[in-house]
């Protein structure tokens, strides 16, 4: 009972902070503007570990890469953790299990960016209706133009009826279903 609670814990806190990171990470690869709340809060609750590896990792094309290896590195914990609580044959599983550790945590980053996405998609579709003019409007927008700009091009918007966050919600489920799940599976069979 203690294991399943602590296991719950570790999940919640690291997979948000694993959030924050890729959060940051987005907002800073998008060009979102810092001067809202949702990029001040995301810089003041990712500060006290994205500084000091700000000074090791260097940035690659502009991209503060920092923030991407802590939200690995977050992930690697987890899963780390996740399989020691639960009573994971490490001395058994040889050098092999950092692999599959590894590989697990950047499917899971990569799981966690298509989360992000959604979240900002639905986010900006529901505050469009309701309150268009929020303060966190421009970083959503900016966080989501990538994605629904090229869907935009494709589809057109029938009677001013904007179809690109159905479509792109409708696409990143299916690729969670198709890439994402039979990886992991494929991944854990390995260890």
């Amino acid at each position: 009972m203690l294991i399943n609670a602590l296991v719950f814990l570790l999940n919640t806190l690291l997979s948000l902070m694993s959030l924050a990171f890729l959060l940051r990470f987005y907002l800073q690869a998008t060009n979102a503007p810092f001067r809202n709340p949702l990029s001040q809060a995301v810089v003041t609750i990712t500060d006290f570990a994205v500084t000091p590896v700000w000074r090791f990792v260097p940035s690659i094309f502009k991209l503060d890469t920092s923030t991407l290896l802590l939200a690995f590195v977050t992930q690697l914990i987890l899963e780390f953790a996740l399989h020691y609580l639960g009573d994971f044959p490490f001395k058994l599983a040889g050098n092999s299990i950092w692999m599959g550790l590894a590989g697990l945590s950047a499917l899971h980053v990569a799981n966690f960016s298509l989360d992000l996405f959604l979240y900002a998609i639905v986010a900006q579709a529901l505050l469009s209706w309701v309150n268009p003019y929020t303060p966190i409007a421009p970083a959503l927008e900016a966080l989501t133009r990538p994605i629904l700009n090229p869907i935009r091009q494709f589809i057109p918007s029938p009677k001013g009826l904007d179809l690109s966050p159905l479509v792109a919600i409708l696409s990143a489920q299916l690729i969670q279903m198709l890439v994402f799940s039979p990886l992991e599976i494929a991944v854990t069979k390995l260890f």
